[in-house]
C-alpha cells in the first residue's frame, strides 16, 4: 500500500493509485449554491487544503480529459452533475503557500516569479487570437523574469489580467483556486513588512474577486478569515465557511469511519485507540476530526518500519512560536490557564473568528482565538462543560484536542522556562549550591517553582527539566542524565575553574510529609551508586551531594559534604 505522505497533487495520487480517501463529495456540496461568487474555507495546517483544491482544479479544468482519475470515486455517481461541470470551465489554480521572504523586497520578488510560473503554465494565451493586444503585452512581461520589467500595480492586477484573458480565450468565466492565501500575510507580519504585503495580496485578491465579469466562481482556503482588511469587503455572495460551521467538515481531515478504514486496510486497526488519542479531538462544525497529516505519516511509518508507536508529526510542521509568544507577555498572565489546559481541562473565552495578523498580539482574547484557529486548541462541546458550568455570551470553552498537541504545549513550556532562566539572575542559586547550603536552595527553588508552569501530573520529566533548565548557560558545566559510576546521576554541575562539583539527585514525594525521606533516599543513591565517586578520582577536590524532593510546587532540598 501506497500512502500519499507531502503529495498533494490529486492526478499524481490517482494516476500512481495511491491510497486515497473520496472527499469528491465537496464538489457536489460546492456546485449546491452555484450562486455564490467567492467561498473561504478555513481551516489549520495540514488538513488536506491543498489537495482538495487541486482535486477542484482537475474537475473542472477543461483543458484536461479527468474521467479516468475520478472514476469509481463519490462525485462519479452523479453524471448529470459531472455532463455539466466536469473539464467544462477554464480553471486558474494558484497556491501562495510559498510566497514569503525575510523583507518585503525579497517577498515581492517570491512573488512576482510565482506569478511568471503561472503565467508561463498558460503561455498560449500570449498566441491566442481572441486577446486584447495590450493585455497580451502585459501578460508577456509578467511571464519574463529576466527581460520584463513589471510595475508594482502590473502585479496587484495580475490575477485579473490572467482572468480577463483565459474569458475572452475560452468564451467562458473563470474558475479560480486559490489555495493558502494568507500566507503572506503571516509570513510579513512575522518579518515586519505586514503593511506593505498586506496593499499588494489585498489589491490583488480584490481586483480578481469584487464585480469580476470573467469570473465563475471563486474558491479560496487559508487559516484566517481576515475580513476587517477589506480583502473581502464588498465582494458580492461571498459565504465563509470556519472549523465553526459544518457544511464541509467532514472534506477536510479523517473522519472516525475513515481514519478506522485506513487502519483496518494497513493492518494496524488494533491501534485505533492509540491514534484517537494522539491524532483526533478535532470538532470542525458537529464532526470530530482526525488530522491527515499525522494519519498518514502514522500508518506509513507502521507499515515500513513495523513501528505503531505514536510520535508528534505536526511540530516539525511549524515553529510553534505562538505559543511562546503567549507566554512572554507581562501585560497578562495565563499562568493558571495553561496550567489548566495541561491537567487536561479547559478555559472559556472570547473568541472572534474575524482576526487580522497585525493584531493577533494585540489582546490575550485575540491569542486565544488564533490558538483554536490554527488547531492548537479545540472547541468543547456543550454536554462536555463540567456539571453546571455555564458560557456567558461570545465565550467558547476551549482545550487542548489531543496528546500531540499536548506534546507541543509541553515542550513549549519547557523551552519558556529555560530561556527565562538563562536570562534571570542565578547569583542566589549558585551561591547556595558552592555553600551547600540546603535551606537557601529550598526557598529558592520553591519560588522558582511557584513562578513556573507546571504540568500537574508532576512526572520525573517535568522537574528535572524545571533543574535542567534552571543550572545550564550560566558558564558551568551540566551534565544531564550523565553516566557516573554504577548508574545514571539525575545532574552534575561542574565548575573546573575551582575544581568543585555538585551531584544533584531528585525524588517525587508521594507526599508533604514524605519530602524528607525522598531527600535522604536521593543522597542513599548517590553513595551506593558511586555517582560522586568517579567525578573525585577525575580530579575534582570539592564534590557537594543535594538530595531534593518535590511534592506537587513544594521542594525540600538536603546538602551533604563530602565525607
Amino acid at each position: 500500500m501506497n500512502f500519499p505522505v507531502g503529495i498533494s497533487d490529486f492526478s499524481e495520487i490517482r494516476s500512481n493509485g495511491y491510497y486515497y480517501i473520496d472527499k469528491t463529495g465537496l464538489i457536489r456540496e460546492l456546485l449546491k449554491t452555484p450562486a455564490a461568487k467567492v467561498t473561504l474555507i478555513t481551516r489549520p495546517r495540514r488538513f488536506g487544503k491543498t489537495l482538495n483544491m487541486s482535486m477542484l482544479a482537475h474537475f473542472f479544468d477543461m483543458r484536461m480529459d479527468s474521467r479516468k482519475l475520478f472514476e469509481g470515486l463519490e462525485i462519479s455517481e452523479y453524471p448529470a452533475l459531472c455532463e455539466e461541470w466536469m473539464n467544462q470551465r477554464p480553471v486558474l489554480f494558484l497556491t501562495f503557500k510559498d510566497v514569503a521572504g525575510l523583507d518585503f523586497a525579497s517577498a515581492r520578488g517570491m512573488l512576482r516569479n510565482y506569478m511568471a510560473q503561472i503565467c508561463n503554465e498558460h503561455y498560449y494565451l500570449a498566441e491566442s487570437s481572441r486577446v486584447n493586444e495590450n493585455d497580451r503585452k502585459v501578460f508577456c512581461q509578467l511571464a519574463d523574469t529576466v527581460d520584463g520589467r513589471i510595475t508594482d500595480d502590473q502585479l496587484k492586477t495580475s490575477l485579473a489580467l490572467l482572468m480577463r484573458l483565459m474569458q475572452a480565450h475560452f468564451g467562458k468565466r473563470v474558475v479560480l483556486l486559490l489555495d493558502e492565501y494568507d500566507v503572506p500575510l503571516a509570513k510579513a507580519n512575522s518579518g515586519g513588512y505586514y503593511r506593505e504585503m498586506l496593499e499588494v495580496i489585498g489589491t490583488m485578491l480584490s481586483t480578481a474577486l469584487k464585480d469580476s465579469r470573467s469570473l465563475r466562481f471563486a474558491v479560496v482556503t487559508g487559516c484566517l478569515r481576515i475580513a476587517k482588511e477589506s480583502i473581502f469587503t464588498g465582494t458580492n455572495n461571498f459565504t465563509t465557511d470556519t472549523i465553526s460551521d459544518s457544511r464541509y467538515h467532514e472534506f477536510f481531515g479523517f473522519t472516525q469511519r475513515e481514519t478506522q478504514r485506513i487502519l483496518e486496510d494497513a493492518g494496524g486497526g488494533r491501534y485505533l485507540e492509540k491514534v484517537r488519542r494522539w491524532y483526533d479531538g478535532y470538532h470542525f462544525g458537529g464532526m470530530d476530526i482526525y488530522c491527515p497529516w499525522d494519519v498518514l505519516n502514522y500508518v506509513q511509518k507502521g507499515i515500513t518500519e513495523g513501528t505503531w508507536e505514536p510520535e508528534n508529526f505536526w511540530e516539525h510542521t511549524s515553529d510553534n512560536a505562538i505559543i511562546g509568544s503567549f507566554l512572554k507577555r507581562r501585560d497578562f498572565d495565563v499562568t493558571e490557564k495553561f496550567e489548566l489546559l495541561l491537567d487536561g481541562g479547559y478555559v472559556k473565552e472570547n473568541v472572534s473568528e474575524n482576526l487580522t495578523y497585525d493584531l493577533l498580539a494585540s489582546s490575550e482574547d485575540n491569542l486565544w482565538s488564533f490558538l483554536y484557529l490554527t488547531g492548537y486548541l479545540t472547541k468543547v462541546r456543550e454536554e462536555e462543560l463540567l456539571p453546571g458550568d455555564v458560557l456567558e455570551e461570545k465565550q467558547t470553552a476551549l482545550r487542548i484536542p489531543n496528546a500531540e498537541v499536548m506534546d507541543i504545549f509541553r515542550k513549549s513550556v519547557v523551552k519558556w522556562f529555560q530561556e527565562k532562566a538563562v536570562l534571570s539572575d542565578r547569583s542566589r542559586l549558585f551561591s547556595a549550591i558552592w555553600q551547600a547550603d540546603g535551606e537557601s536552595l529550598t526557598e529558592i527553588l520553591s519560588d522558582l517553582l511557584f513562578d513556573t508552569i507546571s504540568f500537574h501530573d508532576y512526572a520525573e520529566s517535568f522537574y528535572h527539566a524545571f533543574l535542567t533548565g534552571l543550572f545550564s548557560s550560566a558558564g558551568y558545566v551540566v551534565e544531564s542524565n550523565y553516566e557516573n559510576g554504577l548508574g545514571r546521576s539525575d545532574l552534575v554541575i561542574k565548575d573546573r575553574g575551582n575544581r568543585r562539583a555538585a551531584v544533584i539527585e531528585a525524588k517525587i514525594a508521594v507526599s508533604e510529609d514524605g519530602m524528607e525521606k525522598a531527600c535522604r533516599d536521593a543522597l542513599e543513591q548517590i553513595e551506593e551508586k558511586q555517582y560522586a565517586r568517579k567525578i573525585e578520582r577525575s580530579g575534582f577536590r570539592t564534590v557537594l551531594r543535594f538530595g531534593i524532593a518535590f511534592y506537587r510546587k513544594k521542594c525540600l532540598a538536603v546538602a551533604e559534604l563530602p565525607s
